[in-house]
């Protein structure tokens, strides 16, 4: 009896060690696990059975097991009956993972949202698009192409190629159609950087100014503009790794307010020489644009009326951490055609059905490489400088997101593609070059 008490507390104390090694992983498990799922249901009006096949069905956050509740809108995970995590829904801000239990029955500011335009046709409203059948387009050529795309193996959801401003295909997958919002991950780090050119237009921002934080001011961080912010090239530390308990996992799971983490990271190298990938970087700009503004509405507004509701991205919604911060790294849910509208107010150069949004400039300025980057990033902006695609145009742009969220802009061939993805597993540069092919 002795033998096996000693071996039981034995077991106990392995049990209570694991538990608590391995404690802030299943935080952000579960955290992942009810964020995502309260986002799916709330924003994008999915199902949880739904979610739980398909969004959240991969390890290990297929290990949390999940609850909704209708009246409360809210999500809550549990991993292992250890640890519950609880998500929730603000209208007009989307879904954020709550702290404290306090944080459920806050009250939010919410953003005033410009009128939807459901008569003038597609892109600058959003009616039917007048139709347009182009003779030097082989459209067999593209649904063709387009085949590729939906099979098990890439999990794409929908896909739309637009060419001289009409569709000219589109599909979507089962239990998806153009109504259908879809997470863009980082994609919206473009939405977080064009706002800094249209703020740039009006002549109310200099981003080659130094970053204006008072805790930098008298150490060697002093040196970093807003320019070297938008191009990920500050020098900062830090780790963007989705599968570990990392600084981006740790910021997305665990922060009220997501624009800090990052402000408080020693300097590890040299602005302008130190290219280095962050959602923290992005976050922190969304934090440099909210001093822009006098009140936290005028923030809350300006994403909309300055940009999203004004080129009719009307189904976007861009959620916020529980401090009223856009997560401007991550959290833009959208319609494939509403993020199309971005592609297309790039190719035209920031001017939008006559009016400009931002100059001709900026696009260059966005678009041009980011020292250290071997020719694969701009100011938020993926590039083909360096022939990440050998066989599509150098001068090929992209807003991208991790589980392949793509939206292409073809300046040359006047051709804005978008594929929206769960997974990175499709053969994008033959799909690029199967659709510029079928262009004379």
């Amino acid at each position: 009896m002795k033998i096996f008490k000693k071996i039981l507390l034995v077991l106990l104390v392995i049990i209570t060690i694991a538990i608590v090694y391995n404690y802030p992983k299943l935080n952000i498990l579960a955290g992942y696990s009810a964020k995502n799922m309260a986002s799916s249901v709330f924003v994008a009006d999915r199902t949880l059975e739904f979610t739980d096949k398909n969004d959240n069905n991969f390890s290990p956050i297929n290990l949390a097991s999940d609850k909704i509740d209708e009246n409360e809108k809210s999500a809550s995970a549990s991993a292992f009956g250890l640890l519950t995590r609880k998500a929730f829904y603000r209208e007009g801000l989307g879904t954020v993972l709550a702290l404290k239990k306090e944080d459920l029955t806050k009250q939010y500011l919410t953003p005033k949202r410009l009128k939807v335009d459901n008569i003038t046709p597609y892109p600058y409203g959003n009616g039917a698009q007048k139709d347009t059948v182009f003779t030097n387009v082989d459209y067999q050529k593209i649904e063709k192409a387009i085949d590729k795309l939906f099979d098990s193996i890439n999990k794409t959801r929908a896909t739309l190629v637009i060419y001289k401003d009409q569709i000219i295909a589109e599909r979507y997958a089962d239990g998806f159609d153009k109504n259908s919002k879809i997470l863009g991950w980082s994609m919206t780090k473009s939405i977080t950087s064009t706002l800094f050119g249209i703020l740039e237009h009006q002549n109310k921002i200099d981003i080659q100014a130094k970053a204006p934080f008072e805790e930098w001011k008298n150490d060697e961080r002093s040196q970093i503009t807003i320019h070297n912010l938008l191009q990920m090239n500050s020098g900062l530390e830090w780790d963007e790794d989705y599968n570990t308990i990392s600084d981006v996992s740790k910021m997305l799971f665990l922060e009220r307010d997501m624009t800090k983490i990052q402000k408080e990271k020693p300097l590890v190298g040299k602005p302008n020489e130190s290219w280095n990938y962050s959602s923290g970087t992005t976050n922190l700009l969304s934090g440099i644009l909210r001093s822009q503004f006098k009140t936290h509405q005028e923030y809350l507004d300006f994403w909309y009326t300055a940009l999203i509701d004004k080129i009719g991205m009307n189904s976007m919604v861009v959620e916020t951490d529980l401090d009223g911060n856009y997560v401007g790294s991550s959290y833009a849910w959208a319609t494939p055609r509403d993020w199309s509208k971005l592609g297309l107010l790039y190719l035209h150069h920031g001017n939008w059905n006559g009016e400009t949004l931002f100059t001709k400039e900026w696009v260059k300025y966005a678009t041009t490489p980011t020292p250290k980057s071997n020719g694969e990033y701009g100011a938020q902006i993926w590039l083909n400088a360096g022939k990440v695609y050998p066989n599509a145009p150098k001068n090929l742009f992209s807003f991208n997101g991790y589980q392949g969220q793509n939206v292409y802009v073809l300046p040359d061939q006047e051709l804005v593609i978008v594929r929206m993805g769960l997974s990175k597993n499709a053969d994008v540069d033959d799909f690029l070059k199967n659709i510029t092919n079928s262009i004379n």
